[in-house]
C-alpha cells in the first residue's frame, strides 16, 4: 500500500519537472509527512497543458452515500482497477498524477516497526499514478483521489509486498492523455518501478504520527 509520502522539492524545480501552466496560482509548502484524508497536490492534463489542483486523499466515488468511504479508499490495486465499480470508469476519464519525492513503508522487526523512506536514486521528484472523482451531495462538493499500487519491486519487497505505481516520464504523458481510453494500454503502465533506479534508508520514528510534518523526518538514521 501507500499510506504516507513527502514532497519538499524546490518550487522552481517542481514547476519545470511537471511542465505546469498554473503554478504561480499556488502557495508552495514543503511537506515531509503527507497522510490520508489530507488535501494533496495532483496534476491533470487540460487543453492548455498540465494543471495542478488540490484533492482530498481517499477516493469518494460520485455515487457514494457516505463520504466516509474515502478513508477505506486511499489506494487502488492495479491488478483489479478495471473491474472494481469505484475505479473502472475513472480509469477511462479521470486519471491524474500525484507528485512526490519519496514515500514511506514500515518493516516489522520483532515487536518494532522500522520506517523506511524510498526515493529515486537521482532524488528527483516523480509521479504516482492516480484516479480522481467528484462527489456532490446537499450542496457539499468534495474532489478526491486514490493512489494506485502494484506488487513491490526487489528493493521495496524487503519491507512491504506492495508499492505505489511510480510512472516513468514517458508513462506520465500517456497516463495524462485524456484521449487515451484503451484500458489494456493504460493498465500496462501500472507496473513496479525499476528497483535499480531507487534507494531506501531508515528515517525517524517521528513519521509514525501524521501530526509530525517536519524536516527531521527525512534525515537518515
Amino acid at each position: 500500500m501507500c499510506g504516507r509520502y513527502s514532497l519538499f522539492t524546490a518550487r522552481e524545480d517542481f514547476a519545470v519537472r511537471f511542465g505546469l501552466v498554473d503554478f504561480e496560482e499556488f502557495e508552495w509548502v514543503e511537506r515531509y509527512n503527507i497522510a490520508p484524508s489530507q488535501n494533496v497536490l495532483a496534476i491533470v492534463r487540460s487543453e492548455v497543458g498540465n494543471k495542478m489542483g488540490m484533492l482530498k486523499w481517499g477516493l469518494i466515488p460520485s455515487w457514494a452515500s457516505d463520504p466516509k468511504i474515502g478513508y477505506k479508499m486511499i489506494n487502488a490495486r492495479a491488478e483489479t482497477i478495471d473491474q472494481k465499480p469505484s475505479f473502472k470508469m475513472l480509469l477511462k476519464r479521470r486519471r491524474c498524477i500525484i507528485p512526490a519525492d519519496g514515500f514511506y513503508e514500515w518493516k516489522k522487526e520483532g515487536t518494532k516497526k522500522i520506517p523506511y523512506r524510498f526515493q529515486l536514486e537521482s532524488k528527483e521528484p516523480f509521479a504516482f499514478a492516480g484516479l480522481w472523482d467528484r462527489w456532490e451531495q446537499n450542496g457539499s462538493i468534495i474532489q478526491s483521489c486514490t493512489i494506485i499500487t502494484t506488487e513491490a519491486n526487489a528493493l521495496v519487497k524487503d519491507v512491504h509486498d506492495r508499492m505505489p505505481v511510480i510512472l516513468t516520464k514517458e508513462s506520465e504523458n500517456k497516463w495524462l492523455d485524456r484521449t487515451n481510453q484503451d484500458e489494456n494500454e493504460l493498465k500496462s503502465l501500472l507496473v513496479p518501478f525499476a528497483a535499480e533506479k531507487m534507494q531506501a534508508y531508515t528515517v525517524s520514528p517521528l513519521v509514525n504520527s501524521p501530526k509530525n510534518d517536519v524536516k527531521q523526518i527525512v534525515n537518515s538514521l
